[in-house]
């Protein structure tokens, strides 16, 4: 097998979301002792190969030898979980990424808004914001190559690759009459894993972690001291809300800055005895005694589920939001030849209390050919340090269950069509210098006018309803009366409709706040505007500032 793998350009997408990586070099091929079993693979591996050969060789059209063993390696890791994929030698930066946090590029991040390649939001430091480049620019071309059909991941990689090197991007701006041509040059750039660190009360801190590189943990640890510095830590809020995972290692090292030196934080069970493994806090805590809580959601994976079922089950920390993703599998990679990786699932790991938090049974499938989970009638109770019932397969339940404010039907349709993202670029571009300092009924008067001339419209839930219901009445034959006060229904709400910006006002304005507060501030601006009506945020805080209702909802 290892002869057929060597073509220098067979590529497949990589999932790096909801995982948890262990990092290592494997020497060697090592199987079970079964030499039934090291027959059947001595088999299938010149099987498959004769197949691929005469195919290749022999089949009535070309065919591209490297795309259909690109497409006989998909075939085999598909039988598999999501997670076991195959690492073209050109997306080796995405490990280093995913790894070390770092890459060679510009220093911005690139997403489709309105239909455009745009600038989504600019790193401070590096060459993209030294050059003057800003969110909501829209990327024309990258050096000679236009962008304009492209997918942000293959812009993403025109901008990426060795420090030092230049690339040009051509961009088109909110308020400019001609497109802008700036000269860049990579660097290496370090991803923040800690990307907002700061108090949202009196001795509260809130620190929001986005990954798991391997800096995680000393990032953390930085913004506890600093934090502590400025000021008493009453309470913290460490928010794991959609941060996807990253390197085992680091989850470890996050817990071990609030549990005692040996405490156990996770186990790992594999098929090979190496995966068997105990990790557990080999330093002193930077914060032992704080009350902490851990802000999950179901975007909430992998090592961001080690980091809260670990603090849950030893009970050093409350978890507040909603369940988490259930991602339970831990990935190794393994260095191939030509530059290419395997990322391949090589162990199950398990929380302090024994639970596996796995949801999904990749090897088995239904009837209908959906992946099984484990019904909760089934699922085993676990007992974390005080006595408190914990369950496994099914991610990490929270101890306060706290959802995100439903923003509406408008919100949600004003996002989809990127209508805040386009007015911040505009407003920001007419009122340059501007100072300001929230949003003010002139600006939600402009955002009103700018939606009537961009002739938004929304649905209503109601006003589905209501058609469906009329449907429904006309093909059963609803007397004349019933149909017409469908009718008079049905305006009714058209003309509530029409009070949809009164209605959704403080939700626009919030939503404005975040979009001008990232243009004139960057990320940091963002998210501190964002944390102003954040539901599972404040009840952290309501539960913090209350010692009595910490201890109780512990155990303690």
């Amino acid at each position: 097998m290892k002869s057929l793998m060597k073509t220098p350009s067979i590529w497949k997408p990589v999932v790096y979301s909801a995982v948890a990586v262990a990092v290592v070099v494997v020497a060697g091929f090592a199987v079970p002792p079964d030499s039934d079993f090291l027959f059947k693979i001595d088999k299938s591996i010149g099987v498959f190969g004769r197949v691929y050969k005469e195919v290749a060789a022999g089949y009535v059209d070309p065919v591209d030898p490297e795309k259909f063993m690109q497409a006989g390696i998909d075939g085999m890791l598909g039988t598999l979980d999501p997670y076991t994929t195959f690492i073209d030698r050109e997306e080796g930066d995405e490990v280093d990424l995913m790894t070390n946090g770092r890459y060679g590029g510009i220093g911005v991040t690139i997403g489709v808004r309105d239909g455009a390649v745009r600038v989504i939001s600019v790193m401070d430091g590096y060459s993209a914001a030294r050059a003057g480049i800003v969110q909501g620019d829209r990327i024309l071309k990258i050096d000679t190559v236009s962008v304009t059909n492209k997918k942000p991941d293959q812009v993403r990689s025109l901008t990426r690759g060795e420090p030092g090197t230049e690339v040009r991007i051509t961009i088109e701006r909110e308020g400019e009459a001609a497109a802008m041509e700036f000269v860049l040059f990579r660097e290496e750039i370090q991803v923040k894993n800690v990307t907002y660190a700061g108090f949202v009360d009196n001795g509260i801190a809130y620190i929001r972690l986005e990954r798991f590189s391997r800096k995680a943990g000393d990032e953390v640890r930085l913004a506890l001291k600093d934090l502590g510095l400025k000021s008493e830590l009453r309470g913290v809020v460490l928010d794991l809300r959609g941060n996807p995972g990253g390197l085992l290692d680091a989850a470890v090292e996050v817990v071990s800055k609030f549990v005692p030196r040996g405490s156990l934080i996770v186990s790992t069970k594999g098929r090979r005895a190496e995966g068997d493994k105990k990790y557990v806090a080999t330093e002193e805590p930077e914060v032992p005694m704080v009350p902490t809580i851990v802000l999950t959601d179901r975007n909430s994976a992998s090592a961001s589920e080690i980091v809260s079922g670990g603090l849950q089950d030893l009970d050093r920390a409350l978890i507040v939001g909603t369940r988490t993703f259930g991602k339970g599998l831990v990935q190794t990679i393994v260095p191939l030849d030509y530059g290419a990786q395997l990322k391949i699932t090589t162990a199950r790991y398990y929380t302090p209390s024994g639970r596996s938090i796995q949801e999904i049974d990749y090897m088995h499938k239904d009837k209908s050919g959906v992946f099984t989970t484990v019904p909760d009638s089934l699922k085993r109770e676990f007992k974390t340090a005080h006595g408190r019932k914990v369950f496994e397969a099914g991610g990490i339940t929270p101890d306060s269950v706290v959802k995100d404010t439903d923003t509406g039907p408008m919100v949600r349709e004003l996002h989809r069509k990127s209508l805040f993202f386009r007015f911040a670029n505009k407003y920001v571009a007419e009122h340059k210098g501007a100072t300001i300092n929230g949003v003010t009924d002139e600006m939600l008067d402009a955002f009103r006018k700018f939606l009537e001339t961009e002739k938004f419209d929304y649905q209503e839930e109601s006003e589905g309803k209501v058609k469906e219901l009329r449907k429904i009445g006309e093909q059963s034959h609803y007397s004349r009366e019933v149909l017409a006060d469908l009718e008079i229904l049905g305006a009714a709400l058209e003309k509530e409709k029409q009070r949809g910006f009164a209605r959704y006002k403080d939700h626009i304005a919030n939503e404005l706040d975040i979009e001008l507060m990232a243009r004139l501030k960057g990320e940091h601006g963002r998210i501190e505007a964002s944390l102003k009506e954040d539901a599972p945020l404040k009840a952290a805080v309501g539960i913090l500032k209350d010692p009595r209702i910490y201890s109780r909802k512990l155990g303690s």
